[in-house]
């Protein structure tokens, strides 16, 4: 019985959109009528053609249609309301694999650089403790080993350094494996 009243719900839910494109189309047209009696000049039809086009590249936004998708998928809900949910982000909004493999690869791409700059992090922390430097720039050496030797305030500056660097990779590796 209720897979009847589903059915039934769902062929009401396409009937609403196939009226809702009849409205979209017919108020379209309308729109070309008016602009074909309208007189504006040139820079007016170009501030018409900008809200235009941001108003459909918001609307064709891949990014923003995967981030719901994701939302209703790890939402708490009932699976069916879930599956319902899926199904209406899904029929009103194209989507395939060249544009989820796009942002798959900008992600990855963004994940390396993350790994690239802490490795240069740590590289440098290294540097500034195995490099001398000079007197004025040693500061003052909190620690002794000897009269000639300690630890220096640059060398904790170069070990706070290292731990970041240390901190970055690690963070970008986690978070490379859990989006694959």
């Amino acid at each position: 019985m209720t897979n009847k009243s589903k059915l039934s719900e769902s062929l009401k839910n396409f009937e609403y959109l196939n009226n809702k494109d009849e409205e979209l189309n017919q108020k379209l047209s309308e729109f070309i009528t008016l602009l074909d009696q309208s007189e504006l000049d040139s820079e007016n039809i170009k501030l018409l053609q900008n809200k235009i086009n941001v108003v459909i590249d918001k609307k064709l936004s891949k990014k923003k249609v995967i981030k719901e998708i994701k939302e209703v998928s790890l939402a708490d809900i009932d699976q069916f309301e879930q599956l319902d949910k899926l199904e209406f982000l899904l029929n009103n909004h194209h989507l395939d694999s060249r544009s989820t493999k796009k942002i798959t690869l900008t992600r990855k791409f963004l994940r390396v650089i993350q790994i690239l700059i802490g490795f240069l992090f740590v590289t440098l922390g290294f540097a500034m403790i195995i490099l001398p430097a000079p007197p004025y720039f040693e500061m003052f050496t909190i620690y002794y080993f000897n009269e000639n030797d300690g630890v220096t305030l640059m060398d904790l500056i170069s070990l706070i350094i290292i731990a970041a660097g240390i901190y970055i990779i690690v963070k970008s590796i986690s978070n490379f494996r859990t989006y694959e």
